[in-house]
């Protein structure tokens, strides 16, 4: 293929952003000719020295009160669509990822320089604002349905993820990729299973569309029953005074380890001494976490949202939650824990890893697409 200058823009992210924009940025990088990055925030702080990047930086900080965070928001969206103009004679293509849904006036400004823009949807901002309770996932649904109707072709990581997200109409636009592969030398089984303590954990950030809040809330009814087993948090977010609050008024302090945010190089070895894994959330479009935990040989239980979900076959590579009631957590952790395959299980999901989420699968499927357009 002919290699083009390509652009990779985001809204200012946080560190849970670095891991998925990396690993887009390895793809991307072999399959450009030049490429630029325009982020901000813990983004910019991560790539700023990446020799392979010409980088630049929008920051964004986070308002309150809904008149300073339309202003906020409405100024970020202006200084990212200069950065875009800034590089109009160094960029072909555009792709839009984390928070890019949402950017209509980047997109527009990268529409009017001709320029080819791709979607790359790591997560739906409509659908995690709703899930929140945020009053402004209305705006956000506007702003996401222009921008799918402006860009030239949407990268979802799913065929699913067309109707959890409502997005039938675009279908024709649509190419099912990831950005997902892992590093096997480092993500890998340490420690057999049957020598882990019994510790069940929740690694993530600490919102409300990762359900954190019933997995902490179902804590309590698991003792009940398996007073033996002890729980982990790991992860930084605003529900994290709610959960520490919560965790205190429920005396659970000693059975619950805090963690806050484990660095990406350090993840293996906690994902080795946790015996299952649980993943409550109200919408995805990975996790990535749920694959790493499969590399090392940790049972995953997980909703069905998402593209991880959509390759889980209950009780064989890994295990389904109905839903994330605190109840049905509960449930499901004392029924995982006391399965008799659970060794058959983490050999099918390490095998269903190895097989589907190579570095080389994902740069052909990329390849696909930047020809396409």
């Amino acid at each position: 293929m002919n290699k083009s200058n390509i652009g990779i823009i985001t809204f200012p992210i946080a560190a849970n952003g670095n891991i998925p924009l990396s690993n887009l940025i390895d793809i991307v990088y072999s399959l450009s000719n030049n490429l630029y990055l325009v982020t901000g925030n813990d983004g910019y702080k991560f790539f700023r020295f990446d020799k392979r990047l010409k980088v630049l930086c929008v920051e964004h900080k986070s308002e309150l009160s809904p008149i300073a965070r339309v202003c906020k928001y409405i100024h970020t969206n202006l200084k990212l669509s200069s950065s875009i103009f800034k590089l109009r004679n160094d960029v072909d293509i555009w792709i839009f990822f984390i928070g890019g849904d949402t950017l209509l006036l980047p997109m527009l400004t990268a529409k009017i320089l001709r320029k080819h823009c791709i979607l790359s949807l790591a997560s739906s901002a409509t659908q995690t604002l709703k899930s929140s309770k945020d009053k402004f996932y209305k705006v956000s649904e506007f702003l996401s349905y222009v921008n799918f109707t402006l860009s030239d072709k949407i990268v979802l990581h799913s065929k699913n993820l067309l109707y959890e997200w409502n997005m039938e109409k675009f279908q024709k636009k649509v190419f099912i990729a990831h950005e997902y592969f892992l590093d096997f030398d480092h993500f890998y089984l340490k420690k057999d299973f049957r020598d882990r303590q019994n510790l069940v954990g929740y690694i993530g950030t600490l919102t409300e569309a990762k359900g954190v809040l019933n997995y902490v809330l179902a804590i309590p009814k698991v003792i009940e029953r398996r007073n033996d087993l002890k729980f982990l948090i790991a992860g930084k977010g605003s529900l994290f005074d709610l959960i520490v609050n919560q965790l205190y008024n429920s005396n659970l302090n000693d059975t619950v380890t805090y963690l806050g945010w484990i660095p990406h190089d350090k993840l293996p070895e906690y994902l080795n001494e946790t015996k299952l894994l649980v993943i409550p959330s109200y919408t995805e479009s990975g996790p990535i976490i749920a694959l790493e935990a499969m590399a090392c040989g940790t049972p995953i239980l997980i909703t069905r949202v998402g593209q991880i979900s959509n390759m889980i076959n209950d009780g064989v590579n890994g295990f389904i939650l109905e839903n994330n009631s605190p109840e049905c957590i509960a449930a499901n952790i004392i029924r995982v824990l006391s399965s008799n395959n659970l060794e058959q299980v983490i050999l099918n999901a390490k095998d269903l890893v190895r097989q589907n989420f190579t570095y080389e699968s994902a740069v052909e499927k990329y390849k696909m697409i930047l020809e396409s357009v």
